[in-house]
């Protein structure tokens, strides 16, 4: 068989941290060509007094200046600005931009190569049709018209692009590209494990932000470590109720994967959406939302704020929220103005051990 091509669309944070890593997985595995495309958005970035464009600017140096700065990039990756040609010959295609950008991207970019797959690595991107949940990847698969994985786990950014040892959650619908796709993202530092469970893996990815801000927020707060670690604890209780309430036959498993409770854990204590929300509380109503983004994330999107606004009319709609009073609580401080320290004010009965052995969570055919 031919070797297959991979396009990587998208070259912010993550989209740069994780192109390295498959950039030395394509010399690595003879059933890839070497060459890398990575699709960048094409924007002005000033570089030693100069203007330049940040296409042009990595392909001479090998550096994405603006969003994963320090960082070098192996010398057969090319940024390719024009959307269509950068996907034209993909045969596999690994999404990484902001979810609210997806339908205009696939829009713009044209057909796409017979027999070609994806992998999604989008955090968010919820909504409800028909009475059902869907993700971000049922939008992708419905637009694109053929097979879309998704890939979660405790990974910043920038320490995967420093090598540091992770793990990731491959989650497909069946086993037919599993290998292939594996291949694409496991290392000796990046190490993949693959589950058939997409919607428990997408869901992980998404909601853990939502509890990040909680996190956030008491670190705003300066709370210990104590209170932070029964937040994630509800937390990761909240995530499985809502998960389980649209997903009945999701894994109990993939709650104890990377995608899960490792995600939530690193993203409770790092990442972005934590760090917003902290300073959203010391700002003390002065900066909103917008702002703050702005000012700490450096064109990076915000999406643990964009995910409470998805989810909350679901939850109004499913009567979830009384069963949420975390989630609940989140998004009521981020957009209705109430009082930060009310995250610790939650219902007692969330407050009870969340993990009993008759719920299934740990029983031997979930392990």
């Amino acid at each position: 068989m031919a070797p297959k091509n991979v396009t990587v669309v998208g070259s912010g944070n993550w989209g740069m941290a994780i192109a390295k890593i498959i950039a030395g997985n394509t010399q690595r595995h003879p059933e890839f060509n070497d060459n890398l495309t990575v699709w960048m958005f094409d924007e002005d970035v000033q570089h030693r007094g100069q203007k330049r464009k940040l296409s042009e600017l990595f392909n001479e140096t090998k550096e994405n200046v603006k969003y994963l700065p320090g960082i070098m990039l192996p010398s057969h990756v090319k940024a390719e600005p024009d959307l269509k040609k950068a996907v034209v010959d993909a045969d596999i295609l690994v999404w990484v931009l902001p979810h609210q950008f997806v339908p205009k991207t696939v829009q713009n970019m044209g057909p796409v190569k017979e027999g070609c797959v994806s992998v999604s690595l989008i955090k968010g991107g919820l909504e409800l049709e028909g009475g059902k949940l869907g993700l971000c990847s049922d939008s992708l698969r419905k637009l694109l018209g053929h097979e879309v994985g998704v890939l979660m786990g405790a990974n910043v950014a920038n320490e995967v692009a420093a090598g540091e040892f992770c793990e990731a959650t491959l989650g497909l619908q069946t086993k037919t590209h599993a290998d292939i796709l594996q291949k694409v993202f496991h290392c000796t530092s990046f190490r993949v494990n693959v589950v058939e469970d997409i919607a428990g893996v997408e869901l992980c990815g998404a909601l853990k932000n939502v509890v990040a801000l909680g996190a956030g927020f008491c670190d705003g707060l300066d709370y210990g470590g104590n209170t932070k670690a029964a937040l994630i604890r509800i937390g990761l209780q909240e995530m499985k109720t809502f998960i389980r309430h649209f997903y009945p036959d999701v894994k109990d498993a993939t709650f104890l994967e990377s995608c899960g409770v490792a995600d939530l854990i690193t993203t409770c204590f790092g990442g972005r959406n934590r760090k917003c929300a902290e300073a959203f509380v010391r700002a003390k109503g002065v900066k909103g939302w917008d702002q703050i983004e702005k000012e700490l994330l450096g064109g990076q999107k915000l999406q643990g704020t964009l995910t409470a606004q998805e989810i909350w009319p679901v939850m109004q709609k499913h009567n979830l929220c009384d069963k949420l009073p975390l989630l609940t609580m989140v998004y009521q401080i981020a957009f209705e103005d109430r009082a930060p320290w009310c995250i610790v004010k939650l219902p007692q009965g969330m407050l009870s051990s969340a993990f009993h052995k008759d719920d299934g969570f740990f029983d031997e055919k979930s392990t």
